[in-house]
């Protein structure tokens, strides 16, 4: 069998997410939807459980939060849709089918832009979205298996991109840009660690220039961005080791082992017959008009790529300025506000958010939306700085205050005597002070190093609390020193 290098092989990858909506309650029932610190089996009644005799009834907001992502994903909103049994034989499955839809879907098609750190886009397409509920959870201890079924019935999205990505960090990007998107449109906390977004991965190989799709195989139980892009990795490779081998890649699911970095067999994979959908004889189709749709799109909000494109266009920001400034809305919200009530260069307010607001947060580890230096504080803080009235250093002393009190910047420099001193008499008596006490550098900067000026200011502000302003102590400084 002929031998092909790594770089002549290359990858096929789609990914199935299932997204966990933030709805309060379950999609069939009243029982709440988020579990997380509940005990097992402490949140289910007999409609999640599947007892005979219970009928579902479907949670409006689920749909509406469905038809928001579909929007956001460019999905073709369907007028129709059904709910389907998806028969299969689980032990975390009570009824014995889930209640999900198959081929008359909430939503057809749709795409996401997928810019890469490395300068290009991939356009990944979508297809497949539709809303189903989640199935309960089990796990393996003491030699037992054990199952919860709090899961049960908590309303998911299952979006499903075309084999799309070719290599494992493009799917990683894909993942953060989604997470991105969810918390950005409100619908889901998107927190891989609890379960609200998870991933599959379907992969396989083939020669560099072919263009049909060989068997792939199933990842899944994958619990973070990295670990997906680990375990994809890890497949690619070890398929084109297995076909180097001349042995045949199998239609098989595997598990990803976080702690040994391994994958692991776990059965062969599933086909949609096997599954033996049918219609949900116990849920109306879902009616989307086009007076409820609108409804709903109301609340959909500037998307946030289209956002960032538009922060370069309008505000003149560099890319990395435009995409730290839209990784989260508040963020992106509270930057714009401070622009409109700054007035001036909105680069200047982005030095700011990047460098100080974006510390104060993950120092306090608290959204920006809870910080007490509000855009408008923001944008007075700045306008004292470019008036003259406070220096740099002490614009920066002024946002732990700011946080410490609530006052505005302008009521703390007034009442803490902390506005730039531009008396020439009391900065000059500072700046003799200082080349009293530093005989060794003065001898230094007669000699040739001027540069030891900046080192001279330093110890006026220093001495003067930060207060001087710096240009006249310069000024002045170097009047004296040349004597």
């Amino acid at each position: 069998m002929e031998l092909f290098s790594m770089s002549e092989y290359e990858a096929i990858i789609g990914l199935e997410t299932h997204i966990q909506l933030n709805t309060l309650t379950k999609i069939f029932c009243a029982c709440k939807a988020d579990s997380w610190f509940d005990p097992p089996n402490s949140n289910i009644c007999p409609v999640c459980c599947g007892l005979p005799g219970v009928l579902p009834v479907l949670n409006k907001a689920v749909v509406e939060k469905a038809v928001l992502l579909a929007a956001a994903m460019h999905s073709d909103i369907q007028p129709v849709s059904y709910f389907d049994r998806k028969n299969y034989f689980y032990p975390d499955l009570p009824k014995g089918y889930q209640i999900s839809q198959f081929d008359q879907s909430l939503a057809k098609g749709g795409y996401l832009e997928l810019p890469m750190p490395t300068g290009y886009t991939r356009r990944i397409n979508i297809t497949k979205l539709h809303i189903e509920e989640d199935a309960g959870k089990t796990k393996n201890e003491g030699g037992r298996r054990l199952i919860d079924f709090n899961r049960c019935g908590v309303p998911l999205v299952e979006m499903v991109t075309a084999p799309d990505f070719r290599s494992a960090d493009e799917a990683a990007q894909y993942l953060i840009r989604l997470r991105q998107l969810l918390r950005w449109i409100g619908i889901s906390e998107a927190d891989m660690e609890k379960g609200h977004l998870r991933c599959d991965g379907n992969v396989s190989i083939r020669v560099k220039g072919e263009t049909h799709l060989n068997p792939k195989t199933e990842i899944k139980n994958v619990n973070s961005i990295d670990a997906v892009r680990d375990a994809i990795a890890k497949e690619i490779e070890r398929q084109i080791h297995e076909v180097e081998a001349g042995h045949k890649i199998e239609a098989w699911t595997l598990e990803w082992d976080e702690d040994l970095g391994k994958l692991k067999k776990m059965r062969s994979k599933e086909t949609e017959a096997d599954y033996r959908y049918f219609h949900e004889p116990d849920l109306l189709p879902i009616l989307m008009n086009d007076a409820w749709c609108k409804d709903i799109l109301k609340n959909l909000p500037e998307l946030p790529l289209e956002r960032r494109q538009r922060f370069m266009d309008q505000y003149q920001l560099p890319l990395y300025d435009a995409d730290i400034l839209t990784q989260e809305r508040k963020l992106s919200d509270y930057f714009e506000s401070t622009v409109k009530t700054y007035g001036g260069d909105p680069k200047k307010v982005s030095n700011w958010l990047m460098n100080d607001i974006l510390r104060m947060l993950n120092d306090k580890n608290i959204p920006v939306d809870q910080l007490k230096t509000t855009p408008a504080y923001l944008a007075e803080l700045i306008q004292l700085v470019d008036a003259g009235k406070i220096n740099t250093s002490t614009a920066k002393s002024l946002l732990e205050k700011i946080e410490q009190n609530g006052k505005s910047p302008k009521e703390i420099v007034e009442t803490e005597g902390l506005g730039v001193v531009k008396d020439d008499a009391a900065i000059r008596t500072s700046c003799q002070e200082v080349i009293a006490e530093s005989p060794n550098e003065v001898a230094s900067y007669k000699s040739g190093k001027v540069a030891l000026i900046g080192w001279f200011v330093g110890q006026v502000m220093k001495k003067m609390r930060g207060k001087a302003d710096p240009q006249l102590a310069r000024t002045i400084l170097e009047e004296l020193l040349a004597k």
